[in-house]
């Protein structure tokens, strides 16, 4: 049976790519065959034909599948994805992503999925993020974007995630702001108060490699 996550974040720009990326890196280092999608990705660069974060999730990986596959929805326009559906005419499907995963997880032995934004942005009328990781059955790797407010933002999306009935797999502190004063009291704060590993701190300037053991902290070791 194909293993999955669903990386998410606390917000945009909290480096939910980075993390993706970093995980496909490791899956391939340790000889499993992962491959990234991103359900719904709004904001394709002026001459790009694809979003950045979706092309480097096929650089990470470099998987040969089709694109409709792994960027199922995609719109050009850097605005919510639920704005960006309704001004293109298109209804954000949650079960043509399901299928679009299953077709992936069947060519992989892991599926990295990553959100939008942040745990409760809307793909429509009556369905977020969170419904997306649902549908497709996945526990949640939560990205913090360390920085001011952070606490708040990753305390309200454990409760979001907890409340929709999902495994909270793990949380990485990635310090988006290095000049934060006492950044290292709110990553130990909030590795008192949240109920999953903390599977990386990553810093500012240090890349996104992540630690020995991550995978298997969160259920994608091999073996």
């Amino acid at each position: 049976m194909t293993r999955g996550i669903f990386v998410t974040g606390t917000d945009t720009g909290v480096g939910k790519t980075h993390v993706a990326v970093a995980l496909l890196r490791a899956l391939a280092a340790a000889g499993v065959r992962a491959v990234g999608m991103k359900p719904v990705a709004a904001g394709i660069g002026a001459g790009e034909t694809v979003a950045a974060d979706v092309a480097a999730l096929a650089a990470a990986d470099r998987c040969a599948v089709p694109l409709r596959d792994r960027n199922p929805y995609a719109f050009a326009p850097a605005i919510a994805p639920h704005v960006a559906a309704r001004d293109a005419g298109v209804v954000i499907d949650v079960e043509a992503i399901a299928a679009a995963y299953a077709r992936l997880a069947a060519a992989a032995d892991v599926v990295v999925v990553e959100g939008a934004g942040g745990v409760r942005v809307p793909v429509g009328p009556d369905r977020d993020m969170l419904d997306l990781a649902r549908a497709l059955r996945l526990p949640v790797l939560l990205v913090v974007g360390v920085r001011l407010g952070c606490l708040n933002h990753a305390l309200l999306s454990a409760d979001a995630i907890q409340r929709r009935g999902l495994p909270l797999a793990g949380w990485v502190a990635n310090r988006v702001d290095p000049g934060m004063a006492r950044a290292g009291d709110s990553v130990a704060e909030l590795a008192v108060r949240l109920a999953a590993p903390l599977v990386a701190d990553l810093h500012w300037g240090a890349g996104a490699a992540l630690p020995g053991g991550a995978l298997a902290a969160l259920g994608l070791a091999t073996g």
